[in-house]
């Protein structure tokens, strides 16, 4: 009696193997759901997470991690340099002269910023902007090293206050504006940026469109 090979009860028929190997090349075996899954969502394919519902795929997901860590940081340097750059430089000697009003003398220390003494208002709003500039660029910088998701609130606000941050020094920088002109600009470039970083396309572009028409017919 020939001896016949032990078979495991598991494995595939001979001739079937046979056949695809000469019709396919190989056997592959599928790829898993949850890594396709993974990788649509790495992508800004999936049903977008936090970033304000909807059908279509949100841009600011598609963003990798490392590129928004350097943003963190190159922000983070701006408003640091800004916060000990203040415009309009330092008084270079001690220099006494009228005050706004013309009723009395001040004397303005050296060292001393000069938009301080003669621009208090403004002067604030620019330390307060490149403060809470500063502030935001870290905040976003710490979440992306402890991993949080880069659709996550916490980064996309961080982002969005610190950029804005950012404009806002820069306007409240030219003397000859407005001060309140400076805060609405301010206030529109926020508006705008969270709309980019938060919406779909879809609803990105439906809200642009809406608030444009609106202030034309304003």
């Amino acid at each position: 009696m020939a001896h016949q090979p032990r078979v495991h009860p598991n494995a595939a028929p001979a001739g079937n193997l046979e056949m695809g190997d000469h019709a396919h090349g190989g056997v592959y075996p599928p790829l898993p759901v949850h890594s396709q899954s993974v990788n649509q969502q790495q992508l800004g394919l999936g049903g977008g997470g936090g970033g304000g519902g909807g059908g279509g795929p949100n841009t600011w997901v598609g963003n990798d991690a490392n590129t928004l860590l350097v943003v963190a940081t190159l922000i983070t340097t701006l408003t640091y340099q800004l916060g000990t750059s203040i415009p309009g430089g330092y008084w270079q000697q001690d220099t006494t002269a009228a005050s706004r009003d013309g009723k009395q003398q001040v004397t303005y220390r050296a060292g001393d910023p000069i938009m301080r003494d003669l621009h208090r208002p403004r002067y604030l709003v620019f330390m307060g902007a490149s403060w809470v500039g500063f502030a935001s660029s870290m905040v976003m910088t710490l979440s992306l090293l402890v991993r949080m998701p880069v659709d996550s609130r916490h980064v996309r606000w961080s982002f969005v206050v610190a950029y804005s941050s950012l404009v806002l020094t820069f306007v409240v920088s030219q003397p000859r504006t407005h001060l309140s002109l400076d805060l609405l600009i301010w206030a529109a470039v926020l508006v705008f940026l969270w709309i980019i970083v938060s919406l779909h396309p879809d609803r990105r572009a439906r809200a642009i469109q809406v608030l444009c028409c609106g202030a034309r017919e304003t």
